[in-house]
């Protein structure tokens, strides 16, 4: 398994995982309980909207509202006893235990399904969302065991996207089957169930061994306290828990759209269920796509930079889809054709499908966060709370709608509230872990302002100190870096660059180390050198401009010794980089002063060059300057 990781770490797509054994039985194991467990609720609730309410005196929309209750409760009593067991034992071994048990639930799911008993039916449902409750720390725990961190992005993302897929498709299925049935036979439904089932269980034969993150963990049984315990113990580590209350509100924001959807589509838009349909699948592939192209986006980095790209396009398509509302009805019980065809219907579907697709933007690069900041041996348990608290914000949910509806709102204008509200959020979110933005400035300046062209990145380690020795030749430099570069780094700058507004919070965000000549500020030179061996002797990526100035003409100037001095201190390999096509750009110092002037061009081709370590012990100034203008080459 370590060889297959290590040979694909810089696989040319994310799709290529679906061919290989370390993640392809995972997500086919993942994507076929998903779609089982959507099967079986929605089989159940059009079996209690068509058959069931006329042999039972319980409202029909109380046993609904009660089956989706009591599928989330398991949530809430067993996440954190679950998040223990996937952190103490194996997880393949666990997750073949749990397809095992689908087997059985699926076979109880069977009998309830031919006696036509909704008490045993929700019962069963019961038993599916503890399974799970039992599956969801598990899931997200395993990937960093099996994915490089250059493929953890693009796997979160495939999951994800198999994820929707398998709801869309469950949900179709499950309604479809039962609605079909014209003698109310439940033959095929249950057929369905038990072969999903059983091939879930033959796939997770297939997954790596996956060995146990803290097998000397003691399970503790008692669910309140320990469910206290966990969420206390996660929001220690502030970063990941506002990443988890982050992802929470999305799946608020996604359950309070999936509640609505089906009477939009009946009651405001005038169509029939199928039109219900059409909206359900805009909305799931739009997620999926999101999902699938962040790795594209943030090219093989856990880039939090799109999660604030996410939160905007969430909030601009949200107050288009109020506004693309039709003040009346298109019709009565339109088809899915005669909705198309209606004036307004496309800006309708196209405004769910990218409130999915910047949904997708939004949600995988926090989960990768997740699994990147956490623990590993606390993974799944991280992941467990994560599970209890997205639980509660989907029960707040309904309520939420609830309480808007009964106040006289209609369904658009829960919509505009909802938007309003993302805003608002986001806002909050950024403010508390202002990183995100941050990183959304740097992704947005390398994704619109340049196009980099990038060479020898590999030559960087993932992990363990060392010294980014690159060319000086704009304001920005230490942007396109960050933006291209894996690994954060500290950047060692002149402090009157670090000093200026806008830029000044990028790199206080980035924890960069501002500095002055040694006749300027003794202080502030003596610091920053201080906390440069702090840096390293912590394992960090030091980024240092040893020209110590921004070039005044295009050629690079002498390097100056305070590298030198550094390594004498914390002897770390030394990685000479080189920018290219930077001079003459709107923030280097060509044709006047940087910033006043107008652009040269607009995406701009620049390029990002890396060499060879070249140990401490054998550095020279001359050499590694040398070394950096082979580097750069005549393009300046």
């Amino acid at each position: 398994m370590n060889q297959e990781k290590t040979q694909t770490s810089h696989s040319p797509s994310q799709f290529q995982l679906l061919r290989q054994r370390r993640f392809a039985p995972f997500f086919i194991t993942q994507f076929l309980g998903v779609f089982n467990d959507n099967v079986y609720k929605n089989a159940l609730i059009a079996l209690i909207a068509f058959a069931a309410v006329q042999s039972s005196s319980m409202n029909d929309g109380l046993m609904i509202n009660l089956a989706a209750g009591l599928f989330i409760l398991p949530f809430f009593l067993f996440s954190a006893i679950f998040g223990q067991i996937a952190d103490k034992y194996e997880k393949s071994a666990l997750i073949r235990r749990i397809k095992l048990a689908e087997i059985g639930i699926m076979s109880c799911g069977v009998a309830a399904f031919y006696l036509q008993s909704v008490p045993l039916l929700i019962g069963v449902l019961f038993l599916m969302g503890t399974q799970s409750a039992f599956f969801g720390p598990i899931k997200f725990g395993i990937l960093p065991q099996h994915l490089t961190p250059a493929e953890l992005t693009g796997g979160i993302g495939l999951v994800e996207l198999g994820t929707f897929l398998a709801i869309l498709i469950g949900t179709i299925s499950g309604t479809q089957l039962i609605a079909s049935a014209t003698d109310g036979s439940t033959v095929l439904v249950s057929v369905v169930l038990l072969v999903v089932a059983i091939s879930g269980y033959v796939a997770s034969r297939l997954i790596p061994h996956s060995p146990a993150s803290d097998p000397t963990l003691i399970v503790r049984f008692n669910p309140f306290t320990e469910t206290v315990k966990l969420v206390r113990e996660t929001s220690k580590n502030f970063v990941v828990f506002q990443s988890i209350l982050a992802i929470s509100w999305f799946w608020f924001l996604g359950a309070t759209y999936l509640a609505q959807f089906p009477v939009f589509a009946r009651d405001v838009i005038g169509g029939n269920v199928d039109v219900f349909t059409i909206m359900l699948g805009c909305f799931s592939v739009g997620i999926g796509t999101g999902s699938v192209l962040c790795e594209r986006l943030s090219h093989g980095r856990v880039e939090i930079g799109l999660v604030p790209f996410g939160a905007i396009g969430l909030t601009v398509f949200g107050l288009d889809l109020f506004f693309a509302t039709p003040s009346l009805p298109l019709g009565a019980d339109l088809g899915v054709l005669a909705f198309i065809l209606a004036d307004g219907a496309w800006r309708v579907l196209f405004d769910i499908l990218l409130i999915g697709l910047f949904g997708g933007f939004y949600i995988v690069p926090l989960y990768a966060l997740i699994q990147q900041r956490s623990a590993p041996e606390r993974l799944s348990r991280a992941i467990a709370c994560n599970n209890i608290i997205n639980a509660l914000f989907m029960v707040l949910s309904a309520v939420f709608a609830l309480l808007l509806l009964s106040a006289g709102a209609t369904v658009p204008q829960m919509f505009l509230v909802l938007a309003i509200m993302n805003a608002a959020v986001a806002l909050y979110i950024f403010k508390q872990v202002p990183e995100f933005f941050m990183r959304f400035l740097v992704w947005l300046l390398v994704h619109t302002a340049y196009r980099v062209q990038k060479r020898g990145l590999e030559n960087i380690p993932d992990e363990g100190a060392a010294i980014i020795a690159v060319n000086h030749v704009s304001f920005v430099d230490a942007l396109i870096l960050a933006g291209c570069i894996r690994r954060p780094m500290r950047f060692v700058m002149y402090y009157k660059i670090y000093q200026i507004p806008v830029l000044n919070f990028i790199f206080r965000t980035a924890q960069a180390i501002p500095i002055a000549g040694q006749r300027e500020d003794k202080a502030m030179f003596d610091s920053a050198f201080v906390e440069m061996k702090a840096a390293l002797a912590n394992g960090d990526l030091l980024c240092i401009f040893p020209e110590g100035e921004i070039t005044r003409d295009g050629e690079m100037n002498p390097f100056k010794p305070g590298i030198v001095r550094v390594l004498g201190e914390q002897p770390v390999p030394v990685i000479p980089v080189a920018l290219q096509g930077l001079w003459g750009s709107l923030f280097s110092r060509k044709g006047g002063a940087a910033f006043f002037k107008l652009p040269r061009r607009v995406f701009a081709r620049i390029g990002l060059n890396v060499g060879e370590a070249v140990a401490p012990d054998n550095l020279d100034l001359e050499a590694l300057k040398e070394n950096v203008r082979q580097l750069r080459g005549e393009r300046r």
